[in-house]
């Protein structure tokens, strides 16, 4: 990587990405320690690429296994649409959309056309489920 430029190529955020993946297998623990000791830019561009799969990027912000479905969804989708949102669930009317906004997460709940509370932070998925509970 060039030193007077920290995003990395591409062909080597290509090659880091392999790495992570690589020694850290299934195990999404292992996904997480080895991001967090990547250099800011090279992780804020992993977490929005199309080397990750959205749900590697909410388990490393949220640390926490959702239902089965949910877990699905986000694993058939490239971390790359996380720029836009990838809805995960609808609970009544509502819809949670998972977005990475510069490169922190965010939980929108919206009514499928409007977003009606945005949560953002390590604490977003919670504070949407409590949102839900107190709405419903």
């Amino acid at each position: 990587m060039d030193t007077k430029n920290p995003v990395p190529s591409f062909p080597e955020l290509v090659r880091i990405a392999d790495c992570l993946l690589e020694e850290s297998g299934e195990d999404e623990d292992a996904l997480v320690r080895r991001m967090e000791v990547l250099p800011g830019p090279v992780r804020c561009e992993l977490l929005v690429s199309d080397l990750l799969n959205a749900w590697q990027v909410f388990y490393y912000f949220f640390r926490f296994i959702p239902d089965e479905l949910v877990k699905e969804r986000l694993e058939l989708e490239p971390a790359s649409s996380l720029v836009n949102g990838v809805a995960i669930d609808e609970i009544e009317l509502l819809t949670r959309v998972f977005r990475v906004n510069h490169s922190q997460p965010e939980i929108i709940v919206t009514d499928g056309k409007d977003p009606l509370k945005t949560f953002s932070g390590a604490s977003a998925m919670a504070d949407s489920s409590s949102y839900f509970e107190s709405t419903l």
